[in-house]
C-alpha cells in the first residue's frame, strides 16, 4: 500500500522522475503546476512552448514538464514523451464543447508506445465553475474504465481557487474518483495526496 511505499522511500536516496503535464489550451495546466510548486497563481500566461518545475515529494524529485496545449503545439507533444514515468492530463471541466476533442487527444496519447504502461492521472479542473461537469461523468466520457493496460485515477479540483488542491476534497464536496483496472477505491483527498499516488505508482512500476 501507499504507507509501505512512503516508509521505504524515507530511507532511500532521492530519485529523479519525469512527469509530463498535458491537456488542451486553457485547461489550467500551468496554474495547477504553480499550485503544486506553491507559487503565486494570480498572473498566468499561456504556455507557448514548455515549462519545467521540480517538486520534491517523499524523497522523490519530480521533474514536471508543462507543455503548451494549443492546436499548433500538440503535434509536438510526442517528442516529450520519452522516458516518462507518469502522464498528468488536465481537463477544463466547464468547457463541455471540447470534451470530444480533449478525449481524442488523450486517446491518441495513451496509444503511443512511449507511454505503454505509464500511469495516468487526470485532473478534472475548474470545478469552481457552475457549468463544470462532475469528475465521474468526465471519466465515463473519456472511457477511462476501458484502460486495462495502466493504472489511472481522476481527481476533481480547481487550481485557481485552490479547492481540491490545498484543502481536503471530502470537505468541499468536489471529489469524484475513478477506479483503475486494479480497483482503486478511494478518492484523492488533495493534490498532495495526488502526488503521493504518483509516487506509489512510479515506484511500483520501477520495481
Amino acid at each position: 500500500g501507499l504507507l509501505s511505499v512512503i516508509q521505504k522511500l524515507k530511507g532511500s536516496p532521492e530519485q529523479e522522475l519525469r512527469i509530463v503535464l498535458l491537456g488542451l489550451d486553457n485547461a489550467g495546466k500551468t496554474t495547477l503546476l504553480k499550485r503544486l510548486a506553491s507559487e503565486e497563481v494570480s498572473t498566468i500566461t499561456p504556455t507557448q512552448g514548455f515549462n519545467i518545475k521540480s517538486v520534491h515529494s517523499h524523497g522523490l524529485k519530480l521533474n514536471v514538464w508543462d507543455i503548451g496545449g494549443q492546436r499548433s503545439i500538440r503535434p509536438y507533444w510526442k517528442k516529450y514523451l520519452g522516458s516518462t514515468d507518469l502522464l498528468i492530463y488536465v481537463i477544463d471541466s466547464a468547457d463541455q464543447k471540447r470534451f470530444e476533442e480533449t478525449g481524442q487527444e488523450l486517446a491518441e496519447l495513451t496509444e503511443d508506445e512511449s507511454l505503454t504502461g505509464v500511469p495516468l492521472l487526470v485532473f478534472a479542473n475548474k470545478q469552481d465553475l457552475v457549468t463544470a461537469a462532475p469528475a465521474a461523468e468526465i471519466a465515463e466520457g473519456l472511457s477511462l474504465h476501458t484502460y486495462r493496460d495502466r493504472e489511472w485515477q481522476i481527481q476533481a479540483c480547481s487550481a485557481l481557487s485552490g479547492e481540491g488542491v490545498q484543502v481536503e476534497m471530502g470537505a468541499c464536496g468536489l471529489c469524484g474518483a475513478g477506479r483503475g483496472p486494479k480497483g482503486l477505491r478511494s478518492c484523492l483527498s488533495s493534490l498532495q495526496d495526488g502526488m503521493n499516488w504518483i509516487s506509489s505508482q512510479i515506484m511500483n512500476r520501477k520495481k
